[in-house]
């Protein structure tokens, strides 16, 4: 990267990003996303602005709070918005889309892995060890986002009761996911109106530190809005468009080859709904998810589920691409192109669910960005997600409640019934002080409980 000096004394001025340079992070980080939200976007902060300071530190949480608003994978719009900012539409794709394509690719293989050789002793002691981990990392999730949302229960008592009665809604009475967003977000906005106080300030992300002296930045705080981000009603007409025709083509072509009820084609509609319905990231959806493939239509088992959750809290990328291992386990058991293609089928299905599940977000940020920009920090536009973030709460506390029902209640080895499993609690209990009290990362929880239930297996302990 070349500069120009602009006087002595003065910070210099970077020469714009090539797009071969930008195209090279972008695969870069697609393979090092690790750590979820939080993680993926300590990585791009650090990158971006810390070190080849091709955005100031506002811009950056500007434009992060843009993808806070949106439903969808945070981090992921953030570096498609980021990559759109800087070099146009294709940017936006390209950077986008190498955020997904290598968690995608690991995770068809993984699935392979876990679909055809699941059943194998030490991939199953594996398992055993992993999934108190990822119950434990759920609570994490609760603790974070609660913390972060429900402060103050004597000031914010309404968005705390609706994180209480969402938890009621999901986890006892069995009220369908959506139905609880629309509620939350419904009692937001007429909080919004009548109790403000209650609604302003909602959850988001933000900073304190300043940015770090040295060169300028490539898109600095007072930089101009470029051109082709600024809202344009034709432009807008064409982006909306074609995301109707890449949406339409392909859910035609499945109906026309697999039928209306044909298993490819419900999954293409199923993870539409589910792709709007992100707010608060991929733990929030994850309910709605395990209420459709587990329960409506079968595509795998709930600690199946539990499976997926795992392996995509050890893949880089975007948590919520565990539905790429719901698409495969799905198209694996339902042998969606028959009996002798199980492999081409279960992929096949694994990269369908994930291009109706990522192409709203594409969609939200080359269309939507500057409108959704205009109105930031309006508060009739924030309290309904400040309370669908409330809601969020409840959700995963469900979640974690499911997760952790299904780690510790088991079948009684030899005789009828079910006992508890009081090593797997153990495990999950080590997990969850480690990760809260000891700030030990994902990866490393993972990998240890995943070792440990290979040791306790093959110990015959467990």
């Amino acid at each position: 990267m070349t500069v120009e000096a602009q006087g002595a004394g003065e910070r210099t001025t970077p020469a714009p990003v090539s797009f071969r340079e930008a195209l090279r992070f972008w695969t870069k980080l697609g393979f090092i996303s690790f750590g979820g939200p939080a993680g993926q976007i300590a990585i791009m902060h650090r990158e971006l602005v810390e070190q080849k300071r091709w955005i100031s530190e506002r811009r950056f949480l500007h434009a992060l709070n843009y993808c806070m608003l949106l439903p969808g994978p945070e981090a992921q719009q953030l570096a498609t918005y980021i990559g759109w900012l800087m070099h146009r539409t294709w940017g936006g794709i390209v950077a986008g889309g190498l955020f997904v394509l290598p968690s995608l690719f690991i995770l068809i293989g993984l699935s392979w892995v876990y679909a055809a050789h699941g059943d194998v002793a030490w991939v199953a002691a594996l398992f055993y060890g992993i999934k108190p981990a990822v119950a434990a990392i759920v609570l994490q999730a609760v603790w974070r986002i609660g913390g972060r949302t429900l402060k103050h229960p004597r000031k914010v008592p309404l968005l705390w009761a609706i994180a209480v009665l969402s938890f009621i809604a999901i986890a006892v009475l069995d009220i369908p996911f959506p139905w609880v967003v629309l509620c939350a977000a419904a009692v937001g906005a007429w909080g919004g109106r009548y109790l403000p106080a209650q609604f302003a300030g909602g959850a988001g992300h933000a900073s304190k530190a300043a940015a770090a002296p040295g060169a300028a930045f490539i898109i600095d705080d007072h930089t101009p809005t470029p051109g082709h981000a600024r809202f344009r009603k034709s432009r807008l007409a064409i982006v909306v468009l074609a995301g109707a025709l890449l949406w339409l083509l392909p859910m035609g072509a499945l109906v026309a080859t697999q039928g209306a009820g044909g298993t490819l084609t419900q999954m293409g509609w199923f993870f539409t709904k589910a792709a709007m319905l992100t707010f608060g990231g991929a733990y929030a959806v994850l309910p709605y998810v395990y209420q459709g493939a587990v329960e409506h239509f079968h595509w795998l088992s709930g600690p199946q589920m539990i499976d997926g959750l795992a392996l995509g809290e050890t893949t880089p990328g975007p948590l919520i691409m565990v539905v790429a291992f719901v698409g495969f386990v799905g198209g694996w058991a339902k042998q969606v192109l028959g009996p002798d293609m199980l492999f081409a089928g279960a992929a096949l299905a694994a990269t369908v669910v994930t291009w109706f599940t990522f192409l709203p977000s594409f969609l939200f940020i080359l269309a939507g960005g500057p409108l959704v920009e205009a109105t930031h920090g309006n508060l009739k536009f924030t309290a309904p997600l400040t309370g669908i973030t409330s809601a969020v709460v409840g959700v995963i506390g469900s979640l974690a409640v499911f997760f952790l029902a299904h780690i510790a209640i088991v079948p009684a080895k030899g005789a009828a019934g079910v006992h508890v499993d009081s090593v797997a609690l153990a495990i999950a209990a080590a997990a969850a002080v480690a990760l809260l009290r000891f700030k030990v990362g994902v990866i490393p929880v993972i990998a240890g409980c995943a070792l440990a239930g290979l040791a306790l297996r093959l110990s015959g302990i467990a």
